[in-house]
């Protein structure tokens, strides 16, 4: 199919990228300090900041997972739900009520805060919870936008390469995505990001509204078809009240479980974090977190997108090799569809659509990219030079101080990007448990967005507890969702043998005191159960066809609010008492 994509459309894509590299070197500025290249200088526009909130959070997992959901047998509009209450009450939460507490201090990150309330192991847990969600989550991200390059060019351009290197040409479509998200952090830094990002927003919604109507033109019926196909076969279903806590899109996880992850990503996690500590007031921020909501009209244009795919291939089943992608992957739908069919049009709408999705990736790659340089710098580098300050002479001054953070930021840049690109090759593994991409990638920053939560409010509430309890309590929330979610031979040796060295680090803590062995008592008995959900999962029996009984998991919505109570609770109920500040 790369073949059919043809030089004018490719002319569109090169274009973009040139375009929007330029522009993002001229707006970039000058990063001659850290406030510069991770905070913009804290001059940034809210409505920028609001736009790359939206380019970032959207990611190529929206442009082509969604319309996969909805094309896929059983696939409706619920997960419209998800935005529009849950991610959107969140937002409101975040706007006023974490905000204001960002803005009180000259912080990075909000596990900087985290530090400063509850110690520096407090902040070095909740960083490198960050950077494992992180690190799966945008894993994902990537893997799935290397998919829409392999269809394009990969399985032709790097069919050479991956016989030399006996690899795929899916890895080298990876790589080649990570090469260009490296080159733009390396740019600017955050203030690159950003414009680049608000730059994004309007591909993105140029490039789905683009879509929708070439569908809707290829239509005999058009919308009217549309709309007649897709309820015929319950597409246009956006109500789901099943309670069961395995049923993903719902009204319960809409309300309760996306709301409580939201306030979770968008307040704790340093991804769309970061973006609101460059505005340059309390005010500013929270109308760019809170006006971002508007992203969710990107997410319902592209749900009907996949409605109206649906409806298209009932007219005009795939052949060929269009078919031969789409067999068994629902994926593959959006992109397979815009390389065969909207390729056959003079005007280069492909390669829009094609560059709306590399636009996606390479937009949540660097801004990943930039808050993991920024974590680890805080997290590792700082530390070190701190204790080891260089020669004090006169010659050293302050301007030559930070022209070393830079540096140092912008390898971290590099070395993070190097991670990623390997991560995404490890998500294909994990496409056996999560057939569906979107469904993959949200989920996978679930596993620590819940324990980033607990830290965040362990620190804002001001309790009478100091942070040892948290710092067991977190490794043990993600030992829990992990447990729910994983019930293979593998997984539970994973459990076993993470239980069994968080007990061995738990010994190096404790005293003979009675309190200390009522602690070790809980921490106990709450790995025993772990253990014993790594083996049954969620209480809801279902009977398979050849007479075994499985055991339904709990729906990646949930992971973060279960992942926070049990980080919560157990910090508390592992920690010393305290007198509060």
């Amino acid at each position: 199919m790369g073949e059919q994509f043809g030089w004018t459309n490719w002319s569109v894509v090169i274009g973009y990228l040139v375009a929007t590299t330029v522009v993002g070197g001229l707006l970039a500025g000058r990063q001659a300090t850290m406030r510069d290249f991770f905070l913009g200088g804290r001059k940034l526009p809210w409505p920028a900041v609001s736009a790359s909130i939206i380019a970032t959070e959207i990611s190529a997992i929206t442009i082509v997972g969604v319309p996969a959901i909805v094309y896929a047998p059983g696939g409706n509009l619920t997960y419209l739900m998800l935005g529009v209450f849950g991610s959107t009450l969140a937002r409101v939460v975040v706007g006023y009520f974490f905000v204001p507490i960002f803005y009180r201090r000259e912080i990075f990150s909000p596990y900087d805060y985290i530090g400063q309330r509850l110690g520096e192991s407090a902040r070095a847990v909740t960083t490198g919870l960050f950077m494992l969600g992180g690190m799966l989550a945008q894993g994902a991200r990537v893997y799935l936008t290397a998919l829409v390059m392999d269809l394009m060019i990969g399985r032709s351009a790097f069919a050479g390469l991956a016989q030399f290197t006996s690899t795929s040409t899916l890895t080298w479509s990876i790589w080649l995505i990570g090469l260009i998200a490296v080159g733009w952090t390396l740019m600017g830094g955050i203030r690159t990001v950003i414009w680049t990002d608000a730059v994004l927003f309007l591909i993105f919604l140029s490039g789905s509204v683009v879509a929708l109507l070439f569908i809707v033109g290829e239509l005999p019926g058009g919308w009217a078809e549309l709309f007649s196909v897709g309820a015929a076969a319950g597409k246009t279903v956006w109500w789901n009240t099943d309670p069961s806590p395995a049923a993903t899109y719902t009204v319960w996880t809409a309300i309760i479980a996306s709301t409580w992850g939201g306030v979770a990503v968008y307040g704790t996690d340093q991804l769309l974090a970061q973006r609101m500590f460059c505005c340059r007031g309390p005010i500013e921020a929270r109308r760019a977190i809170i006006v971002s909501s508007v992203g969710q009209v990107i997410t319902a244009t592209v749900l009907f997108v996949g409605i109206g795919l649906y409806a298209y291939y009932q007219q005009f089943p795939p052949a060929g090799e269009a078919a031969d992608a789409l067999a068994g992957n629902p994926n593959n739908v959006f992109p397979v569809f815009v390389l065969s069919e909207m390729t056959r049009i003079s005007f280069p709408v492909a390669g829009l659509i094609v560059a709306g999705i590399f636009a996606a990736a390479i937009s949540s790659l660097d801004s990943i990219l930039a808050a993991l340089s920024q974590t680890t710098m805080s997290l590792l580098v700082l530390p070190r030079w701190a204790r080891t300050p260089p020669d004090s002479s006169d010659s050293y001054s302050e301007a030559q101080d930070e022209r070393r953070k830079v540096r140092a930021s912008r390898i971290l840049v590099i070395c993070w990007g190097v991670v990623l690109c390997m991560m995404a090759q490890v998500a294909v593994a994990a496409t056996d448990k999560f057939p569906l991409v979107l469904n993959l990638a949200l989920s996978m920053g679930g596993y620590a967005g819940g324990a980033l939560l607990a830290g965040f409010l362990l620190a804002v509430l001001r309790l009478p507890y100091d942070a040892r309890g948290f710092l067991f309590s977190a490794p043990l929330s993600v030992l829990v969702v992990f447990s729910v979610v994983w019930h293979h031979d593998w997984a539970n040796a994973v459990c076993w043998v993470a239980a069994g060295l968080l007990l061995i680090a738990w010994g190096f803590t404790v005293t003979r005191t009675r309190g200390d062995i009522a602690r070790t008592l809980i921490l106990i008995s709450s790995l025993a159960l772990t253990l014993w959900l790594s083996y049954y999962g969620y209480l809801d029996v279902v009977e398979t066809g050849d007479g075994k009984r499985t055991f339904a998991t709990v729906a990646w919505p949930w992971f973060i609010p279960i992942g926070s109570i049990v980080a919560f609770v157990y910090g508390i109920l592992l920690a010393h008492k305290r007198t509060p500040d």
